[in-house]
């Protein structure tokens, strides 16, 4: 089949119309942006400059329409995200209320090439044209786009020519332990006439008051509801607390009055993001930067307790799909009592027979496996528990000068006492104290030894300081209050209390004293303390 033949035809050009010719003449609906990256007094000034240029500039020409000059102060160019007025005026002219934007140069429109692409690109697909009064150069043009990503390219380069100089000059006041604090967040401190932080008294007790609940046994749920219900804000002035910020309290050093400089850093000064040093950068240590409000052994022991919690054993529970470690501040046994057959925490149940109720204590593992996982471990009455617990604790108590100071102040802080019985308490916590030097000196003294006169003149002095302390206690045992306020204070008397008086269970003592509870029968347990001391007790 022969190929047709080609055929051309002409189609004339459109020819204008009135609508065409009257945009041809109507005013341009032009808007300005400018730019200042920071928020010093000469750069404000040069924003205020800026502004009435562009008003000036666009009101002089008859064929332009001022619709807004847009104004970002004290902001970065390398991003677009927290340029509030930038994001209005490309909004406004994606609404077809802009059809020109001029601005001094590409380094004021973004200092990111890609970011600078981007607008251009989009602005020009709706037909809205960018100046740039330095280059001299119109977005719409053809071949501008050329231009634009190098000028774009070397505004870029500048901004992390600056980050590279910031950056040094970070690094040299870290060197120097030039440490910088955030007040507006941060609880306990403000900055103080001399420009240091000071200590704020008032959030200062807040933040003790935390330290102190977190080692009474207190979890982070149940401190923040305290707090709520105390109505103390947060760092940030809000109401609500949360895990993020109490945790974040309890572990920051600045509390003891030390700093980490580096804690996080950022990856590059396009994206700005943060990431946490693990390493990656160098990181610096200021001791004694500041005032304290917690001292150095309460931290540590806080710091302790966080890394005890989190390392609570796992354990499989039937009916879970994932392992339970959970801190529990409800009861102390929860975390504490252990099967001694094998290893597995004991859990609290009721049992109801007759009508009756009675807590006790099984291992978790004969509950939900029975035998298979478990042969032995026995079921423990509550109650003979805690008599045994705090039996064992009052008996060790005695030998021992920090578990007596810790029973002092826990009689004391439930105990309404006046001067002369918190005098008792220290008298007879001395004399435990040189009781135990006593003994130790003793031990030191050997035949044809030189040091034995210096050995000899510590035990005389004393012997004589514990004559001087039983001289005073014999004379408050000469006064006899009959008075039923005087028995409430004859408690008080620490060694009466440790040796007659049974002390009723307590969850927060029994933390603080004690690692954990073995059951290694019916009959009996292994106590073990915090120091490492063991004692087996029968039950």
């Amino acid at each position: 089949m022969p190929q047709a033949e080609k055929v051309v035809r002409y189609i004339a050009p459109r020819v204008s119309t009135s609508e065409d010719v009257k945009n041809k003449y109507k005013q341009k609906r032009v808007a300005a942006y400018c730019r200042v990256s920071t928020q010093q007094e000469e750069q404000i000034n040069s924003y205020e400059v800026q502004t009435r240029h562009y008003t000036e500039k666009i009101n002089s020409e008859p064929k332009w329409k001022l619709v807004r000059i847009f104004a970002d102060k004290g902001i970065s160019g390398t991003s677009t995200k927290h340029r509030d007025e930038f994001n209005k005026m490309i909004r406004m002219c994606k609404r077809g209320r802009i059809d020109m934007i001029i601005t001094k140069s590409i380094s004021r429109f973004a200092r990111n090439t890609v970011d600078c692409l981007k607008y251009i690109r989009l602005l020009k697909d709706i037909n809205v044209d960018v100046y740039f009064e330095e280059q001299g150069i119109h977005s719409i043009e053809n071949g501008s786009e050329f231009y634009i990503t190098v000028y774009g390219s070397i505004a870029q380069s500048e901004s992390e020519n600056i980050s590279a100089n910031v950056k040094w000059g970070k690094e040299q006041a870290a060197r120097e332990g030039n440490v910088s604090f955030h007040y507006k967040n941060f609880l306990g401190y403000r900055k103080g006439d001399d420009g240091k932080p000071e200590i704020v008294p008032k959030e200062a007790e807040t933040i003790r008051y935390i330290y102190e609940r977190f080692l009474a046994g207190d979890s982070h749920q149940t401190i923040i509801s305290k707090l709520e219900c105390k109505n103390v804000l947060t760092p940030g002035g809000k109401v609500k607390w949360t895990y993020g910020t109490l945790h974040s309290i309890l572990t920051n050093e600045r509390y003891m009055g030390d700093a980490i400089i580096n804690k996080t850093y950022t990856v590059d000064c396009i994206s700005k993001k943060k990431r946490r040093n693990n390493g990656e950068r160098a990181k610096y240590y200021v001791e004694n930067n500041h005032p304290a409000i917690i001292d150095r052994v309460t931290f540590g022991k806080v710091q302790e307790e966080i890394a005890r919690r989190s390392g609570l054993r796992k354990v499989k529970q039937v009916g879970t799909k994932t392992e339970l470690g959970k801190y529990s501040s409800k009861y102390a046994l929860t975390e504490l009592l252990v099967c001694g057959e094998c290893g597995t925490p004991y859990r609290r149940c009721t049992w109801t027979a007759g009508g009756n109720k009675r807590i006790v204590w099984r291992c978790i593992s004969r509950l939900d496996y029975g035998k298979k996982r478990c042969h032995n471990s026995p079921t423990m009455g509550e109650e003979e528990l805690h008599r045994a617990i705090m039996s064992t604790i009052q008996t060790v108590a005695m030998q021992n000068t920090k578990l007596l100071q810790t029973l002092k102040l826990h009689i004391a802080m439930t105990v309404k006492c006046d001067d002369s019985e918190d005098r008792k308490l220290e008298i007879k916590v001395s004399l435990t104290e040189i009781n135990e030097e006593f003994q130790k000196a003793m031990s030191l003294v050997s035949v044809d030894d030189d040091n034995n006169v210096v050995i000899e003149q510590r035990l005389t002095e004393l012997i004589m300081e514990r004559d001087m302390l039983n001289k005073e206690l014999a004379k408050y045992a000469e006064y006899d209050n009959t008075s039923a306020q005087s028995k409430i204070n004859d408690i008080v008397r620490l060694t009466d209390i440790l040796e007659n008086q049974p002390m009723q269970f307590n969850d927060e003592l029994v933390r603080q004293m004690l690692q954990c509870v073995v059951v290694e029968s019916k009959d009996r347990i292994k106590v073990i303390f915090n120091d490492g001391t063991e004692i087996d007790q029968p039950v």
